[in-house]
């Protein structure tokens, strides 16, 4: 009895860290550039039938049960979010594998968030972060415009351009192992691996901005299931501490 109760509670701290994941998922529906979280789970095998060698002893019947669930690692979804048109000349978005890199003078960034801005002194920012973030150019160099050429036009290349000149090379890069990039907040990734960024050659769309992967319909659904699947084992502990309570108290009882 108390393996089914250690069974349940355990189903609900699965079950409860499902639901912080799809929570944030949720909360940034409406984030530019958002990939959503994915809360993966697995069964746990019994014991026995992990460690055969380090079990000597074993038995038919409780070796077929389960061992519960296991949380693995919360792996990040980056499919491709739907393109939406914004008319803004510096809002950007990415159609293919890729990513702006950007830097606040300190730490180098890897975001899918395209909207920029150019400041005063006709540096070129990203929008994220207040502004803080620099737009960095194909050799990793912030990029600064002429402010008196007029307005920067971006093309599909990646390629900036003032009046009818090149004046700068956008930083798109990618990376072999997307697993190694951890969020940072802001929709901002940090490279935290040893591999070395690539460059890449998605398809730059002037005028839009790439929505979240999280799609909203999808998400209540999920929630709504979690959340009754943390309700089905709350009740399985509940039944079963009264079950085990019936049984201190009445077992050995002579009438």
């Amino acid at each position: 009895m108390t393996y089914g109760l250690w069974l349940s509670a355990g189903g609900m701290q699965v079950n409860e860290y499902r639901q912080s994941i799809m929570a944030n998922n949720l909360a940034n529906v409406d984030t530019v550039g958002f990939k959503h979280n994915l809360a993966v789970i697995h069964e746990r095998r019994m014991e026995s039938a992990a460690n055969p060698a380090d079990q000597p002893y074993s038995n038919a019947m409780l070796d077929k049960l389960s061992g519960g669930m296991w949380v693995k690692p919360t792996y990040t979804s980056f499919n491709q979010g739907a393109l939406e048109e914004t008319g803004r000349a510096l809002d950007l978005a990415l159609e293919g594998n890729g990513f702006f890199t950007v830097s606040d003078g300190q730490d180098v960034r890897y975001t899918r968030d395209g909207r920029l801005l150019v400041d005063q002194d006709g540096t070129l920012r990203s929008v994220v972060g207040e502004g803080r973030y620099r737009v960095l150019d194909a050799a990793g160099q912030p990029i600064v415009l002429d402010r008196t050429l007029g307005a920067p036009v971006v093309g599909k290349d990646g390629a900036v351009m003032q009046g009818n000149a090149k004046v700068a090379q956008l930083g798109l890069v990618d990376f072999a192992d997307h697993d190694a990039l951890r969020k940072t907040g802001a929709g901002m990734f940090q490279n935290a691996g040893a591999q070395a960024a690539e460059r890449a050659t998605p398809m730059v769309h002037a005028g839009h901005v790439e929505r979240s992967t999280m799609d909203p319909i999808t998400g209540m659904v999920d929630m709504i299931e979690v959340s009754r699947a943390y309700q089905l084992n709350a009740q399985m502990v509940s039944l079963q501490d009264t079950t085990l309570g019936e049984a201190v108290s009445r077992v050995g009882r002579i009438n």
